[in-house]
This record gives C-alpha cells, structure tokens and sequence, in this order.
C-alpha cells in the first residue's frame, strides 16, 4: 500500500494535518478511531465516503512516521 495516492497535507485543510485525499478526515481521527477499539468496519458505517484502502493508508502513514521518528536516551 502506498499511503502517498490518498493521503495528502494540503494547508488550507485542517491546519496543515495530513488528511484523506478529497476530504476533511485527518490520518490523526481514523487512527484515534481504531485505537479506540472501532473497526474498519466501523468507521466506514460513520465515514461511509472513505474505503478500506483509506484506512490502510491512514495505517500506512502512521507506521511510516513512526520508522522516521529519531528517539535519544537522556542522561541519568
């Protein structure tokens, strides 16, 4: 899955937050949603505009952010 076909960042939506292509959904919501224990299935039934292959990307993108995300150990 690449995440960059339907996941954008467009600073006129939402502040700059990366988003649903052709939508006002935020990455950030649908991975709030499924952390909050809704399924796929779920947030679809509430967001019926977006797919399964959207919230792949959302994952996708999350996942990808976390890889780059630099963690330093602070001294004791």
């Amino acid at each position: 899955m690449d995440w960059r076909t339907r996941i954008v960042i467009d600073p006129a939506v939402l502040v700059g937050k990366p988003i649903i292509k052709g939508t006002r959904i935020s990455v950030e919501l649908v991975v709030d949603l499924l952390g909050r224990g809704y399924t796929m299935q779920q947030v679809i039934q509430q967001y019926p505009h977006i797919t399964a292959e959207d919230i792949q990307a959302c994952l996708a993108y999350a996942s990808h952010i976390l890889r780059s995300e630099r963690v330093y150990s602070l001294p004791a």
